[in-house]
C-alpha cells in the first residue's frame, strides 16, 4: 500500500444508500434514476440534452456515428490521450490522423498542427481536454467552420471545466464524458453524451438501445405496449444502479473541485522553485476539474523518468503516466506520424497524486521528495 495513493475514491454511505434504494425499488436497469441523472447532468452543463451510456468509449463511438463519419474518412485526433479516444475512430473504420500537442506547457492539441493535417478526406476533429484544461476552442471551432468539419469533445477529464464562459463538452457538436472509477464523477463504469442538437439526441437514444423505438421501462409503465426497430443499434445503456451513484456524485462535484483547486495551487507553490521540471497549464486562469496533476522533466528521457518514479514509490508516493503516446502503440503503427512534442511529453511526464482528500501537508511532502531526487 502506498502512503499517498494516486487517487482516492470520493464515496461514502450516501452512495451505499443510493444503491440500496434502487435494489429495493426492484427496477435496476435503465429507468427513472437514469432519466434523473441525465436531466441533472444537462442542467449542470447548461446543455439541452444528455444521454447516459455504458462508458465514454461508446459515447465517442456514437458521437462519430452522429456526425456521419464513414469508412476511410479522416478524423484528426490527439495521441496524448487514453487509447479509447482513438479506438472509437477505428470502430468506424475511419483513419486517425494524429496531431501534436501545443507545447510542454500546454498538453492540448495544437490548432496549427490540426490545420496542417486537414485534407479533403477530413470529416471531423476529436479534441481531448487534457487534465480538465481546455483546448483552444476558438481556433479549433474556426477551423471546423472554415473546412466544414464536425467537432467532438472528449471531455472525460473535464466535468464543470470552463472555457470563456462555456462548460467544456458543450462547445463542439457533441461532448463525451467518462464516469470510470478514477474520474471526478465516478460510477465505476459509465459515460454521458451531451449535445444541443435535437436530432443527435433522438438518434443517440435509439442507438444506445438496439435501435428500438421504446425501452423496457416505458413499456413496463404502460407508456408503450410494443416497439419497432428502426436502426441497427447497440446495447450501450447505463443502468439505474450506476445512475443512482452518479446522482450522489453530482451533489459532491462542486465541493470536490474546489478542494482540487486548493491542492493544485499548493503543488504550484511548492514545485515552482525546481528548475528541472515544467508544470503544464501553470498559468491557466479558467475553472478546471483538475483531473490530474502532471509534471514534465526537462532535459530528460524515459529511463530517468522511470527511475524518479521508482524513487517516489520507495517513499510511498504512487504516480502514473497520462499517457503513453497512442501513435506508438503496435496496433496504430500504420498511422504513425512524427509528433516530437507529444513524444517528449509522454516519455518525460509524471502524474502526481491528485484528489480532494489530499492535504496540503501531503503536497509539501511530495514536493520535498521531488526536490531531494532532483538534486
Amino acid at each position: 500500500m502506498y502512503k499517498i495513493p494516486l487517487f482516492d475514491l470520493n464515496f461514502d454511505e450516501a452512495e451505499e444508500r443510493a444503491v440500496l434504494d434502487v435494489i429495493r425499488s426492484k427496477w435496476i436497469s435503465t429507468g427513472p434514476k437514469t432519466a434523473e441523472f441525465e436531466e441533472k447532468f444537462a442542467e449542470m452543463l447548461n446543455v439541452k440534452h444528455a444521454v447516459a451510456l455504458a462508458n465514454c468509449t461508446v459515447a465517442l463511438h456514437l458521437a462519430l456515428k452522429l456526425v456521419d463519419v464513414k469508412e476511410n474518412d479522416e478524423v484528426i485526433c490527439p495521441s496524448l490521450t487514453f487509447v479509447a479516444t482513438i479506438n472509437a475512430i477505428r470502430y468506424m473504420n475511419a483513419v486517425p490522423v494524429f496531431a501534436d500537442v501545443s507545447s510542454l506547457e500546454d498538453l492540448t492539441m495544437s490548432p496549427a498542427d490540426i490545420e496542417s493535417k486537414i485534407t479533403p478526406k477530413t470529416k471531423a476533429i476529436v479534441v481531448m481536454h487534457y487534465g480538465g484544461f481546455a483546448c483552444d476552442m476558438v481556433a479549433i471551432m474556426a477551423l471546423a467552420k472554415k473546412h466544414n468539419l464536425k467537432v467532438i469533445e472528449d471531455a472525460c477529464h473535464a466535468p464543470l471545466s470552463e472555457y470563456k464562459g462555456q462548460k467544456l463538452g458543450t462547445i463542439g457538436d457533441v461532448g463525451c464524458f467518462s464516469f470510470f472509477s478514477n474520474k471526478n464523477i465516478s460510477t465505476g463504469e459509465g459515460g454521458m453524451l451531451v449535445t444541443n442538437s435535437e436530432e443527435y439526441y433522438k438518434r443517440t437514444k435509439l442507438l444506445r438501445s438496439h435501435g428500438m423505438t421504446s425501452m423496457s421501462y416505458e413499456r413496463a409503465k404502460g407508456h408503450s405496449t410494443e416497439y419497432d426497430v428502426v436502426e441497427l443499434g447497440f446495447n450501450y445503456r447505463m443502468d439505474d444502479i450506476r445512475s443512482a451513484i452518479g446522482l450522489v456524485q453530482l451533489q459532491k462535484i462542486e465541493d470536490d473541485l474546489k478542494e482540487r483547486e486548493i491542492i493544485r495551487r499548493a503543488y504550484i507553490k511548492e514545485l515552482s522553485g525546481i528548475e528541472s521540471i515544467i508544470i503544464p497549464f501553470r498559468e491557466n486562469r479558467e475553472f478546471s476539474s483538475n483531473y490530474v496533476f502532471p509534471i514534465v522533466l526537462k532535459d530528460s528521457d524515459y529511463i530517468k523518468r522511470n527511475k524518479i518514479r521508482e524513487l517516489l514509490a520507495e517513499e510511498g508516493i504512487q504516480t502514473s503516466v497520462h499517457y503513453p503516446a497512442v501513435h506508438k502503440f503496435s496496433i496504430y503503427q500504420d498511422f504513425y506520424t512524427e509528433l516530437p512534442k507529444t513524444d517528449y511529453a509522454a516519455d518525460n511526464m509524471i502524474t502526481l497524486p491528485m484528489y480532494s482528500k489530499l492535504t496540503v501537508d501531503d503536497v509539501k511532502f511530495i514536493a520535498t521528495v521531488i526536490k531531494g531526487i532532483c538534486k
